[in-house]
């Protein structure tokens, strides 16, 4: 049995607390490593804040001594016993019991799929579900394919967690040992195998047990997503069907995360803040004119790398984020490799879209990774420029950004900017469902930090440099314009400063707060002598 380790909680003032009510939570415990599984010598490993089990391992100067292999080719072994059982590299340091031993390996092949660890969350041990995967199938199951790599069948069992309300299924997906169609499987009790768990159930249950893979008899049948992709189309009714069964978990979580009224509550506060900015943009002329505006709004693609927004300022120049770009620059040049593109009039879904695109020449105008722009040439004409409709940075009132979330068709979002005075309790705000539990807090803070996010509260080195507000357009909209309410452009959209803390879908984030850079302080660097030389007067 793996219990949770010892926490603390004490009381402390910090200049980024996130509220100053808010309880800290100090997280420390310990465990051994060893790198050779026969060899006497084991290294003490202190972990003093929440995170995967290699990245407190990592912390170690004997890891790197000892490991030279890829993350996704480590075997990480949860005690001395011969090859017993063994976890994910993304484990949390929650459920390793103190003194606990772990064995760590390389291998030549892959047995792990990257998980993406930015900005996930480490609950403390009692949010987490541990239970045991047999390595020898069962039922229909036991000559059966079930795990990336055969390495793993050395050992009996794979241990697998998950968040309480997290279904079997996605469990074992997040997991990243196992093949990615399972299909439709259910787990069987070793210690009574007529007790069989299905894998859309949750793993409320399944604490500490050691389970097997049973399949159907003669097909093993496949995930909706490569259904889809083997027929070529969609499957409504499935997808629904797994909605309708994923509900119950939804609806769980949600009670839990608002308890009581408190969504009715939340709910009501988000009225009153965003009343006046709904009626200042629900004006039939600021609509008319931002419509118009946004037809200088482009979807930047960066070939096989990513996607993000950006507008024209004059003539065929583009305005984006520098970070569209990261490590495919040389000295403002694009690498030969890397084609740029930019989509205009991208408004309309299939199958009516009619929307153009431009390739950008390889040389960049401008660049600069301080302030997160970028200055593309486009080879043709295209729609009016905003530079003619720039404006002076508000320090508050409403604003409204236009571009392409996710990479989706043009939406605009109304909002408005939280000043900088009002950051620190914009953020109190959002994080207060997570007050409850310490542990949750000072994983998030800690998230947090590691973005930077003091740099912009009162005090901190970019407080007076950047505009903050709340938007759901933080994901692929980087280089979208922000607009005050007389439809001036005021600022370029940066970032959002976001955390991982779905049970449901690992890879969906929230954000507390995000930010744009102002277009003035843009012109007084670099790109002033690109401005007053090319821009039109």
């Amino acid at each position: 049995m793996h219990r949770i380790s010892s926490i603390f909680i004490r009381t402390r003032a910090s200049n980024l607390c996130f509220a100053a009510d808010f309880l800290q939570g100090e997280h420390s415990h310990h465990f051994t490593v060893k790198f050779s599984r026969h060899g006497p010598k084991e290294y003490t490993v202190n972990c003093h804040q929440p995170c995967t089990v290699l990245e407190a391992i990592k912390s170690t100067e004997k890891y790197k001594e000892k490991v030279k292999c890829a993350d996704a080719k480590v075997i990480i072994q949860l005690g001395k016993e011969d090859k017993e059982s063994i976890v994910p590299t993304h484990f949390p340091c929650s459920c390793i019991s103190d003194d606990e031993c772990l064995i760590i390996s390389c291998k030549k092949e892959t047995i792990e799929e990257a998980q993406e660890q930015q900005n996930k969350i480490i609950y403390p041990r009692d949010r987490y579900i541990v239970f045991f995967i047999d390595t020898i199938g069962g039922v229909n199951a036991k000559s059966k394919e079930l795990f990336r790599s055969s390495v793993v069948k050395q050992y009996k069992t794979l241990c697998v967690y998950g968040e309480k309300g997290m279904t079997v299924e996605a469990a074992l997906k997040r997991d990243g040992r196992f093949i990615d169609d399972l299909g439709k499987f259910s787990l069987s009790d070793n210690e009574n195998p007529n007790i069989l768990t299905d894998c859309t159930v949750t793993v409320d249950n399944l604490d500490q047990k050691l389970l097997k893979i049973c399949l159907p008899l003669n097909k093993r049948k496949i995930s909706v997503k490569t259904a889809v992709e083997k027929s070529g189309s969609d499957n409504t009714d499935e997808i629904y069907e797994i909605l309708c069964q994923q509900f119950p978990d939804l609806k769980k979580w949600m009670e839990e995360r608002f308890s009581g009224n408190s969504y009715e509550e939340e709910l009501t506060l988000r009225k009153e803040d965003f009343g006046k900015i709904q009626q200042s943009f629900s004006e039939v002329h600021r609509v008319r004119n931002l419509l118009k505006l946004g037809e200088s709004v482009c979807k930047v693609v960066v070939k096989d790398v990513c996607q993000g927004t950006g507008f024209v300022l004059f003539d065929n120049f583009i305005l984006t984020n520098a970070h569209l770009f990261e490590d495919k620059v040389d000295v403002k040049k694009l690498q030969l490799d890397v084609d740029v593109w930019a989509l205009f009039n991208y408004d309309d879904p299939e199958p009516d879209t009619n929307f153009y695109h431009f390739s950008c020449e390889k040389t960049l105008i401008d660049f600069d990774v301080e302030l997160d722009y970028a200055i593309l040439e486009l080879n043709p004409e295209v729609p009016p420029g905003l530079l003619k409709k720039f404006g002076p940075l508000p320090l508050k009132g409403e604003a409204c950004i236009i571009g392409h979330p996710e990479g989706r068709l043009k939406e605009m979002d109304s909002t408005c900017i939280i000043e900088k005075e009002k950051r620190l309790k914009a953020i109190n705000d959002h994080l207060q469902p997570y007050t409850d539990s310490k542990f949750i807090i000072q994983s998030i803070n800690q998230v947090l930090k590691a973005q930077g996010i003091e740099n912009i509260m009162m005090g901190g080195r970019d407080a007076e440099k950047v505009v903050t507000y709340n938007t759901f357009m933080y994901h692929g909209s980087s280089g979208s314009p922000v607009f005050d309410a007389l439809g001036r452009v005021v600022g370029l959209h940066s970032a959002g400063f976001t955390y991982d803390t779905s049970i449901f879908d690992p890879k969906r984030k929230e954000s507390v707060i995000e930010y744009a850079h102002p277009l003035l302080t843009i012109f007084k660097k670099n790109f002033g002598r690109f401005f007053w030389t090319l821009a039109p007067l």
